[in-house]
């Protein structure tokens, strides 16, 4: 199940306005699912006492596939396996004054449907707000020949609001970077001074961590990824005030 909310979309669209009623997008750029932009994106920057307003999306399948699988034995006995629903349940770390409304009422949507949520409001108050997003999936699986209905839960972490004072803003949003990404032999990470790093590590999709380094006073790290299987893998940094986290690809 971890494999099919992994592939929940979210796309973010910055406009200066109060909170209006979003429209979702039926594909995107890379993939008909999958995370669009991945939190190297994230939120846009927002300024102190300035209305704010920026739209999330997301879509899942409306079954589980081989690819969303992978090679998770787990994951695979999913195969075929219908998607009834998904619920966006929580935004959480958003700043004082800010909110967030689906376009439809309790955020809930049927496997294989898009959705979207507007996230809007006004702060007083300058920072860096870690924001993390919790959805719940239904899956209809075969349990000795009853279609049983299982819930999973997962919360997605490594984005972040900026607000900061008026025409601040561009010089303290300087977001992580991978590069090359989709990468074969080695990536550099960059933008690692912005956050202060202490150590960065690159976990599998399973969580694994694969490789790791301690870092001090640097701008980029460099990974040899000669040894990584392919696939889809984090890099997860760690800093002063929390964690971030980059997707990557190895093939």
């Amino acid at each position: 199940m971890k494999k099919i909310l992994l592939f929940i979309c979210a796309t973010f669209i910055a406009v200066q306005i109060n909170a209006q009623s979003c429209t979702p997008g039926a594909n995107f750029a890379d993939s008909t699912y999958g995370i669009w932009p991945d939190t190297t994106a994230n939120f846009p920057g927002a300024e102190q006492n300035v209305a704010y307003s920026t739209d999330l999306n997301f879509k899942v399948p409306s079954e589980v596939t081989a690819e969303i699988a992978g090679d998770d034995p787990v994951a695979q006995g999913f195969i075929g396996s219908v998607i009834q629903s998904f619920l966006v349940s929580s935004v959480n770390g958003l700043p004082t004054g800010y909110d967030y409304v689906c376009n439809v009422s309790g955020c809930e949507y049927l496997g294989g449907e898009n959705g979207c949520a507007n996230v809007f409001g006004t702060t007083a108050e300058t920072g860096e707000y870690p924001v993390s997003i919790t959805v719940v999936g239904t899956i209809e699986v075969d349990f000795l020949g009853t279609i049983v209905p299982v819930d999973q839960e997962l919360t997605f972490d490594g984005y972040r609001i900026v607000v900061g004072m008026a025409g601040l803003i561009e010089e303290i949003i300087q977001p992580l970077t991978v590069v090359p990404n989709p990468a074969s032999e080695s990536i550099s990470l960059r933008g690692l001074n912005t956050y202060e790093a202490s150590q960065v590590s690159i976990m599998n999709i399973e969580g694994k961590v694969v490789a790791e380094k301690s870092l001090l006073n640097v701008s980029s790290a460099d990974f040899d990824l000669t040894t990584l299987n392919n696939g889809v893998y984090f890099v997860k940094v760690a800093h002063s005030n929390g964690t971030e986290t980059v997707k990557f690809i190895k093939q």
